[in-house]
């Protein structure tokens, strides 16, 4: 097992493409180590903007087709979507090099600085952000790991998602999906939500149960959110949308004026360039954080005025003919309904377009989609589907979007199935009238952010 970071001097990641790989490689390179990496995305003579980025950042890319890896590399590291059977691990292990999963080395690097995790099943990428962001402009300079490029990085011409700072505080992103929240032994352990999304709940209680055990000074939670609020160890540490909250930390006076939010938080002004009242509760949970460790209200919410946003959260594309053209990540259930709610405010119509991603989540998932979704819909929205994004693997493919589409309809909902999201555009154009949203949302493909950027160029 490596203890620390200084244990390894040349590490190479396999599927270094990935977010969360990517994060972990710049975080190393940073900091002095010497690091490569390849990924099946990587293919001769075609261009691809993460490589350049990596490279750019001094990190040697190679196809994935072991040649990087040599006798001089002392650690290799891989996701959870590598297999055993991959020629670069067999390589490695021939080597007799050790191998460790991206989650156990972003458990190495979190004890090497203080660490804030952030934990939840949604809102963990703008919450890092915009604590990030507070603790920066408070002067702390915070380093940052997390599963989302902040604009404000990607401005410097990065992949965004990750920096280090010289300060003591480090911001990670802990990841439930695969239980290796864990692994992290935070100073700070923030606990945002506890929704249905990859796990059963029982299986989401025991998993951020523990990450409580594991946090060292101050655990904060939610207390909004039923299930977080059971987790709680000191309400006055907590944070609540409720005014009438025990919490520590409370806000009020909500409204969404076009693509901006006001509120206050314990009787401060605060303002923010985005939308919904979801990213309300997030800049209220990062604040309780940034408070509790010196950084004063006003700091905050002047930190959070000229919060940038993160990508393909709420990403604004631009507006043609009328039709705000909104990108998101949503992709579970009460994400993709918390996105459709936050566009409502813009428009009179919101045209939501979503390409689930797995079928074994969406078969999991498929009764909680189909009842949040429709629950959102205002008579005059519409929901579309394209087909389940695959990945490759040996997934069982006997459910279809058009399941999920065909329950919502019988509901009374305008929902629409359009197999190929090819043919989305020009599906939907008869559909996008003045003074309508536009939202594009889906996950986990990499060729989702082209499409989003195509489908605005010819709208």
């Amino acid at each position: 097992m490596i203890e620390s970071i200084r244990d390894c001097k040349h590490v190479f990641f396999i599927g270094i493409a990935g977010t969360g790989m990517s994060a972990i490689a710049q975080y190393l390179a940073g900091t002095g180590i010497a690091v490569s990496g390849s990924d099946r995305y990587f293919l001769p003579g075609q261009f691809n903007d993460t490589r350049n980025k990596l490279e750019a950042a001094g990190i040697q890319c190679f196809e994935q087709n072991g040649e990087g890896i040599t006798a001089d590399t002392d650690l290799v590291v891989v996701s959870t979507a590598i297999e055993d059977t991959v020629a670069e691990v067999q390589k490695a292990k021939s080597l007799s090099i050790p191998i460790i999963k991206r989650s156990e080395l972003l458990g190495v690097v979190a004890r090497s600085k203080k660490t804030i995790a952030v934990g939840g099943t949604s809102g963990k990428s703008t919450t890092s952000a915009m604590l990030f962001d507070i603790l920066q402009a408070a002067g702390l300079h915070p380093s940052i790991i997390s599963g989302a490029g902040l604009t404000s990085i990607i401005k410097e011409g990065k992949i965004g998602n990750a920096k280090v700072g010289s300060g003591e505080w480090l911001v990670i992103e802990a990841d439930e999906s695969d239980g290796s929240i864990v692994q992290y032994y935070p100073e700070i352990g923030l606990l945002l939500n506890v929704d249905k999304d990859h796990q059963e709940i029982d299986e989401l209680m025991h998993i951020f149960s523990v990450f409580k055990s594991h946090t060292k000074e101050l655990f904060i939670v939610n207390r909004s959110n039923a299930l977080a609020r059971q987790l709680s160890v000191n309400s006055k540490n907590d944070f609540d949308i409720n005014v009438d909250s025990e919490a520590g930390y409370k806000s009020a006076g909500f409204t969404q004026n076009g693509l901006a939010i006001s509120f206050m938080i314990n009787g401060v002004d605060f303002t923010l360039n985005t939308v919904g009242k979801h990213n309300m509760e997030n800049a209220l949970a990062a604040v309780a954080v940034a408070n509790q460790v010196g950084v004063d209200l006003s700091t905050c919410a002047a930190a959070l005025k000229n919060y940038e946003g993160i990508y393909r959260r709420h990403q604004l594309l631009g507006v043609k003919n009328g039709v705000y053209v909104i990108d998101d990540y949503a992709h579970n259930p009460v994400k993709c309904a918390a996105s459709i709610a936050a566009c409502q405010s813009v428009a009179p119509k919101v045209v939501a377009w979503f390409q689930p991603h797995g079928y074994g989540p969406t078969r999991f998932l498929r009764n909680d989609f189909v009842h949040e979704i429709a629950a959102v819909l205002r008579p005059e929205d519409e929901i579309w589907m394209s087909e389940i994004f695959y990945a490759g693997g040996t997934a069982v493919k006997d459910i279809s979007a058009n399941d999920l589409i065909e329950e919502i309809r019988a509901k009374g909902k305008n929902a629409f199935f359009v197999e190929d999201r090819n043919a989305f555009l020009e599906s939907v154009r008869a559909h996008l009238t003045g003074n309508c949203v536009l939202l594009l949302m889906g996950a986990r493909d990499p060729g989702l952010e082209n499409f989003s950027k195509q489908l605005f160029e010819n709208l």
